[in-house]
């Protein structure tokens, strides 16, 4: 598996309006995008920071992995996500072929529009680990 970079880090937030301030007024960061992800049942929020992006992310539904994740562990990191330049399906492929348990069998559409896949944190010591793919860059 081809990794070139820390894509983003997805930090799950109850509120993007109580969250965002702090980014933007603490930080000094410039939160440049806000998207609905419906399918995901999440709202997000970006931020870059050098070559790496934060992704809030606030549930839009009680049911949705974000909000069971808050209601489960609180409010902070959910997931870890790479660039992967060979395609997250070949990455799909290698990481299955070395035992790593897959959230997802196939790339899916995410957010910015990203091709994306999720690893089990059970195979990746403890990390939800997310693969993507910028569609536009091939």
């Amino acid at each position: 598996m081809n990794l070139s970079h820390i894509e983003h880090l997805g930090i799950a937030v109850k509120s993007l309006e109580q969250a965002i301030p702090y980014y933007e007024k603490v930080l000094g960061l410039k939160c440049y995008n806000i998207e609905e992800v419906a399918d995901q049942k999440v709202k997000t929020a970006f931020f870059k920071i050098g070559q790496t992006k934060l992704e809030l992310l606030e549930p839009t539904a009680d049911d949705s992995p974000i909000a069971k994740f808050i209601e489960k562990r609180g409010e902070g990191i959910h997931h870890l996500a790479f660039a992967v330049e060979d395609g997250v399906a070949a990455a799909l492929a290698e990481c299955e072929g070395h035992g790593i348990q897959l959230i997802d069998k196939a790339p899916r559409k995410g957010a910015e529009g990203l091709h994306i896949a999720f690893l089990h944190p059970k195979s990746t010591q403890g990390v939800l680990t997310e693969l993507c793919e910028d569609p536009s860059k091939k």
